[in-house]
């Protein structure tokens, strides 16, 4: 796949991947389409190589090519990212009504740059959980898609100190205008109107921006959008495994909550991928079996998150010669406090790997002077024991509703990790 074709393919991604659920939605039809089985993780597995997939929340996918090879000889490559970005999420009792109008509350996720979000065209999008007509629970994605609300900056005349800095109260200042109020209002009524999904019980909920993503630039060098952070990640990962052969092991995992600390169910911390490597070794109900020791020896995963690009309005945010430029490759990232789980090993290894099929690389390390964030790899290799790698693709404004990538790096990602995903030779295996 040419990079023009990439690019495309991954706008629509994104343009269509409001929600985590929406992405992994997404990522199913794709492995559909591609022949992946489908696994339910209730039913008995009885695997044989081939290509399968499995989801957890219906925000968490785990896809996998079990390889005719042996699994303790030859080990999983693994490449692991998130679906959720942050965001604001809709309270479940969510309505304000103030001076005539009606406004939805709203809760912070994740660390949201918080204001790029105003005076913003506003949809609303996510899962409704409700009854169905013979009484039964289910779950149906909703995507309004139409701007349906806006939060309105307070004008500068009522605040002249406002560009020399103000905290924003994310309680007070956020709640987004929906409509002007003309008597009772009921949000769930409003939802069952426009979506006709009746018998709402419960959402799960959140504001995006309608502005859809695009390749920008005098040259297009630059690819803006919502939720570049981590979607990017998880459409790369997915086209480099419907890419991998037949013979190696090959895995893509793909976890909600990364933004908030990964300790849920489906997130990093919890015991998706885990259960589904005990099932795919032959572990069982016995995840200390000697096959799964060997097989987890020789595996590697990289985790595939965003790294900081050097910004030309602040160059002195980065530490001098660790600042990854945009369009020039990915970056490995490296943290000495274990934030980031790259090793000497294993970033020698996509060195080398990328070196063979010609692919740029850079390398970020924050200023030690500055907070490093993390990814899911730390989490994955403690769970694990996996050996890990952390590389992203550089990128301005991370966490905004709008963060600006390369347009040729994502792409280069792709094709080190379908290298990666053929590979025979893995750190520490002859």
């Amino acid at each position: 796949m040419n990079t023009d074709s990439f690019n495309q393919q991954l706008l629509d991604f994104l343009s269509n991947s409001p929600t985590p659920f929406h992405a992994v939605k997404l990522m199913s039809e794709q492995f559909d389409a591609a022949g992946f089985t489908r696994l339910k993780e209730a039913d008995t597995w009885s695997l044989t190589p081939g290509r399968y997939y499995v989801t957890r929340n219906q925000s968490s996918i785990v896809a996998f090519v079990l390889g005719t090879e042996a699994l303790p000889d030859t080990g999983i490559r693994l490449v692991g990212a998130h679906t959720d970005s942050p965001c604001l999420k809709v309270k479940p009792r969510p309505e304000k009504k103030v001076q005539g109008y009606l406004q939805l509350g709203v809760e912070v996720y994740g660390g949201v740059l918080l204001n790029p979000w105003f005076d913003r065209d506003l949809s609303i999008a996510g899962r409704i959980t409700h009854r169905d007509e013979g009484g039964r629970l289910c779950n149906t994605l909703i995507d309004l898609k139409d701007p349906v609300a806006i939060i309105p900056s307070l004008a500068i005349h009522l605040d002249r100190e406002v560009n020399n800095g103000r905290s924003i109260n994310a309680e007070t200042f956020l709640p987004p205008i929906l409509l002007q109020e003309t008597g009772e209002f009921s949000f769930s009524e409003y939802l069952s109107d426009v979506t006709d999904v009746k018998h709402i019980l419960a959402t799960d909920l959140c504001l995006y921006d309608t502005n859809p993503p695009a390749l920008i630039g005098a040259r297009q060098e630059f690819l803006a959008s919502a939720r570049l952070d981590n979607l990017i990640s998880c459409f790369t990962g997915m086209q480099a495994l419907l890419e991998a052969g037949e013979r190696q092991t090959c895995l893509l995992v793909c976890n909600d909550h990364e933004e908030v600390g990964s300790a849920s169910a489906a997130g990093a911390e919890g015991t998706f991928l885990v259960d589904v490597l005990n099932r795919m070794t032959g572990a069982g109900d016995s995840p200390h079996s000697e096959s799964r020791y060997r097989a987890f020896s020789r595996s590697l995963l990289i985790s595939t998150d965003n790294a900081h690009g050097i910004h030309p309005n602040f160059p002195g945010k980065h530490e001098e010669n660790h600042g990854p430029k945009l369009n020039q490759g990915p970056a490995i990232k490296y943290n000495a406090n274990q934030r980031y789980a790259t090793n000497s090993e294993t970033a020698a290894y996509f060195k080398t790997l990328c070196q063979a099929a010609d692919i740029p690389v850079q390398e970020f390390v924050n200023r030690a002077d500055m907070a490093c964030g993390s990814t899911i790899g730390p989490i994955t290799a403690k769970e694990t024991g996996i050996r890990t790698l952390d590389v992203g693709v550089p990128t301005f404004a991370m966490h905004s509703i709008r963060e600006l990538a390369g347009s040729q790096d994502a792409h280069s990602l792709m094709r080190a990790l379908v290298t990666f995903f053929r590979d025979d030779n893995l750190p520490g295996v002859s």
